[in-house]
């Protein structure tokens, strides 16, 4: 029973980050799903698409048509890598640029999301996210 209930809000809270993000990054030119893509660059570097859809557990095909939105906004290229064969996503200097307005918006989206809980409360759930995460990762 306690299950039912805290899945059901789980995927509700998710559903209201998701929608309240967007709302936020929209007069910035991105979206939630394009900001997951360059963060990750961002963090990680020069990428392949395949390891972009791995770490995010996203289809292929879903992966493919943010990237090609991204390109055409001149946020992110393709270069070949070590292996001519080998393509990796990159950000572009205007994304570079635009990177730390972008990251500012979120924290204040973050910010207002966790306000009033403690980061020791914090820490628990991302503990337990993490817990989460392992277990679902067993089932792959």
């Amino acid at each position: 029973m306690l299950d039912d209930y805290l899945f059901h809000h789980f995927f509700q809270i998710n559903r209201q980050l998701s929608k309240q993000l967007d709302r936020q990054l929209a007069p910035l030119g991105i979206y939630r799903s394009q900001w997951a893509i360059i963060f990750l660059l961002k963090e990680y570097g020069p990428i392949t698409q395949a390891q972009i859809c791995y770490y995010l557990s996203v289809e292929a095909p879903t992966i493919t048509r943010t990237i090609s939105r991204l390109e055409k906004a001149d946020l992110v290229e393709r270069k070949t890598g070590i292996d001519k064969r080998e393509k990796l996503i990159q950000l572009t200097k205007k994304a570079e640029n635009t990177y730390p307005t972008w990251k500012q918006e979120i924290e204040k989206f973050e910010a207002r999301v966790l306000e009033n809980i403690p980061k020791k409360e914090q820490q628990d759930i991302l503990d337990i996210l993490q817990k989460i995460n392992n277990n679902l990762s067993k089932g792959e």
